[in-house]
């Protein structure tokens, strides 16, 4: 699943543009009382105001996370803990769209409405990462990635 040969730096070039966006709005979330840490790769931030914010969204706009580049925001700790694969499979599907990927995005959810499908559950990328998070859960369950950030 993993971009496969690109050198290390080149993962990180590719979607630094969407990284820039979350690092953003990870800063924010710190400044409001958030945490970060880093996991597989990824920064991970939650908690804080901004995520008591998220919680509040209308149901049709409500996420438990989001993942822009290499930057996951989620409303807390155990609610990343349990989306972390299906978002580190969208960090890995930034690394192979660069910055392509969210156009290709929008235009598969388009699709789907227009084919009067769900935009969200049936847009092909959701779909990969639910299929890819399940095999990666059956694949590393016991193993936990390595842990640095400044919460436990």
């Amino acid at each position: 699943m993993r971009a496969a040969g690109r050198p290390g730096w080149r993962r990180y070039l590719w979607p630094a543009a969407y990284s820039a966006i979350g690092l953003v709005l990870a800063w924010i979330a710190v400044a409001c009382g958030g945490w970060w840490r880093v996991r597989a790769g990824a920064l991970e931030c939650g908690g804080g105001r901004l995520a008591a914010l998220a919680a509040r969204l209308p149901r049709r706009y409500a996420f438990s996370a989001i993942t822009l580049g290499h930057v996951i925001l989620g409303l807390d700790g155990p609610t990343l803990d349990a989306v972390r694969r299906h978002e580190q499979v969208h960090v890995w599907q930034y690394e192979r769209w660069g910055l392509l990927f969210g156009p290709a995005y929008l235009a598969s959810s388009l699709l789907q409405w227009l084919r009067g499908r769900r935009p969200y559950l049936d847009n092909r990328f959701e779909r990969e990462a639910r299929g890819e998070a399940g095999r990666r859960i059956d694949a590393t369950r016991g193993r936990e990635p390595g842990r640095q950030g400044n919460r436990p």
